[in-house]
């Protein structure tokens, strides 16, 4: 249990922030969802996370999160969060709570054969392309309605938001631009299906609690520094 004490004081310390946030937005805390990003945490360590009353986690990579979900308590939500290959659809459909990651038609459209097959209904996000680079993914915004209106048109798919991630910067500006620009096309939703507005991370979460996010993505301000960015 030695890394139970440092990821029970990071949880209460985030709590902390999360509440500070809050009050400065006439928010309520209850509001939120947070999604522990567990990229790179072994399962021990999710127990614990666990043990503190977090349910939902995150995983980047079916290839890891297949080792550990047989490992861990059944009432888990897990959401998928990373970029979403179309081969790897049939292991991910109806394993996860929420799929983040869709960002294309053709991803769309094998989710919904898969959920099809199975005879269940996967709820998903779309995932928004909120600044250039060579690792970012998502669909442009530009081409987000019309995603959007596929997605509705498709009934083993529950779309239930939108997910984007801010440039990584220390400059506050164009973060809370590229939030603002989700949440705008967030509120442009049917009312149905604005569940979720799954935007901030460590880096970032104050702001875009600031600018209306409803579930945070979690990683290095729980579990600390891992081998890659996580959140």
């Amino acid at each position: 249990m030695a890394n139970a004490n440092p990821l029970s004081e990071r949880w209460h310390a985030l709590q902390e922030r999360i509440a500070r946030a809050c009050a400065q937005s006439g928010r309520d805390p209850q509001s939120l969802r947070i999604v522990a990003v567990s990229k790179g945490v072994p399962p021990e360590r999710i127990q614990h996370a666990y043990a503190l009353g977090i349910r939902d986690f995150g995983e980047n990579y079916w290839q890891e999160a297949r080792e550990k979900i047989p490992l861990l308590p059944d009432d888990i939500r897990w959401h998928f969060i990373g970029h979403l290959q179309t081969n790897k659809v049939k292991y991910v459909v109806g394993r996860f709570a929420l799929i983040q990651s869709v960002d294309r038609a053709e991803l769309l459209q094998e989710i919904q054969q898969r959920a099809l097959k199975l005879g269940i209904v996967q709820p998903v996000l779309i995932e928004v392309r909120l600044s250039e680079g060579p690792t970012r993914a998502g669909a442009p915004v530009a081409q987000t309605p019309a995603l959007v209106e596929q997605a509705l048109q498709m009934p083993n798919i529950a779309l239930q938001g939108l997910m984007g991630l801010a440039p990584y910067t220390e400059q506050e500006a164009p973060i809370r631009r590229a939030f603002q620009t989700l949440r705008a096309l967030f509120e442009q939703l049917p009312e149905a299906n604005r569940l979720w507005l799954s935007m901030g991370m460590s880096h970032d979460f104050e702001i875009a609690i600031q600018e209306g996010a409803t579930m945070l993505r979690i990683g290095t301000a729980l579990f600390g520094e891992r081998h890659e960015q996580g959140g």
